[in-house]
């Protein structure tokens, strides 16, 4: 059964105050959107099909906050994943679109596309991303939850959940996800 807005209930507290926005977490995301948006780019123009990122970058962003920066913040994990993931949705964003650009120039259309117009078009479609989410966030995200299923962001969040626990609380709930 779908549960309403009214009760979720968040897994950190909105009166507890914890670091989510650190230089550290933000620097290991644009590395981790880099090398995931690389990887993705070189796929997607080999083969025509791009993958996903957001469950190996929730998996290694856990991995480079606890191991690398000794931390144990599950929203410090969630910024690097969050970043990390959106390398590899710009560059689905340009990888799917910029072939055109090449094209027309074959035909001699336009004129081949230097790296600065490669660059300046990627970023402003990220940008525009960026603004068209922000009003949509409230009725898709907030109004919706528990309507809407987003299962690869439940798995991104169940993936960070286990690395919170500890012991054997990990293994048990390792079992739980496993049944359902």
């Amino acid at each position: 059964m779908a549960e309403s807005s009214s009760e979720f209930k968040p897994y950190i507290p909105a009166d507890k105050i914890t670091p989510e926005f650190t230089i550290s977490s933000i620097l290991t995301g644009i590395i981790l959107a880099i090398v995931f948006g690389a990887a993705n780019a070189y796929l997607g123009l080999r083969v025509g099909m791009t993958i996903s990122a957001s469950i190996p970058a929730a998996v290694i962003a856990m991995g480079i906050t606890r191991i690398i920066f000794k931390k144990n913040s599950i929203l410090e994990s969630n910024m690097v994943q969050t970043i990390g993931s959106a390398g590899e949705s710009v560059a689905a964003g340009a990888i799917f679109t910029m072939p055109a650009l090449f094209l027309w120039a074959k035909e001699g259309l336009i004129n081949q596309p230097s790296l600065l117009s490669i660059s300046l078009i990627t970023l402003c479609g990220a940008i525009l991303g960026v603004l068209f989410m922000i009003p949509l966030r409230n009725s898709i995200i907030v109004q919706e939850h528990g309507t809407l299923p987003y299962p690869e962001a439940q798995a991104c969040a169940e993936v960070l959940l286990a690395g919170e626990k500890k012991g054997s609380d990990a293994r048990s709930e390792e079992r739980r996800v496993g049944k359902e």
